[in-house]
């Protein structure tokens, strides 16, 4: 066996998925990891009582308490490592820290709780950190274009905004490859005006 080491160079990156409380975050990353993802969940209990609001997710029950995380190969010299975020107004304090190193970050969205999208949404435009909007197809949810989102939620016309399954892989897997060229557009752009 030859263990030269290869004449293709491979590049890793991270990406942020974040989103509000009960988006699908966990999900995401679950239907694309080819690694076990980690999962930092708890149950939730009745002490959550007053601040998640679980009308629209009733049967949800656990949540995350620190960060998500799996690994996805894109292509043969590119790797993706994947950090979803609590949802949780009480844990973005740790947002910071996720979003280190990140080259850009997939905002999901539940469009039935569209006010919960605007915190991240502001997150990212403060940070100036390329993101994408995903609108996450929940059964009995309103059907709602990407321009009436992108209007609703005020993203600028630049910005991808599309839909996804959060549990089907390709869709999930395609939400990656939006957000992964974007923001490698974005960085390019940046270069050319240096």
């Amino acid at each position: 066996m030859d263990y030269a080491p290869s004449s293709r160079s491979s590049a890793s990156t991270k990406i942020v998925v974040a989103g509000g409380f009960g988006v699908g975050k966990t999900t995401l990353v679950g239907a694309v990891s080819e690694i076990d993802p980690l999962r930092t969940e708890a149950l939730v209990t009745q002490e959550s009582a007053g601040h998640d609001d679980t009308t629209h997710v009733q049967a949800k029950s656990t949540t995350t308490v620190a960060m998500d995380f799996g690994r996805i190969t894109l292509a043969e010299n590119l790797v993706l490592y994947l950090f979803g975020t609590p949802g949780q107004r009480r844990f973005w304090f740790m947002w910071d820290d996720l979003v280190k190193g990140a080259i850009g970050a997939v905002v999901l969205v539940d469009t039935r709780r569209l006010d919960d999208s605007f915190a991240a949404v502001d997150y990212f435009e403060a940070k100036g950190l390329p993101f994408i909007v995903a609108l996450n197809q929940f059964d009995g949810a309103g059907e709602y274009g990407p321009e009436e989102i992108r209007e609703a939620l005020a993203v600028p016309a630049h910005v991808p905004v599309i839909t996804v399954d959060a549990r089907e892989r390709e869709s999930a897997k395609h939400a990656l490859v939006t957000v992964t060229e974007f923001a490698l557009t974005q960085l390019m752009g940046v270069s050319a005006t240096v």
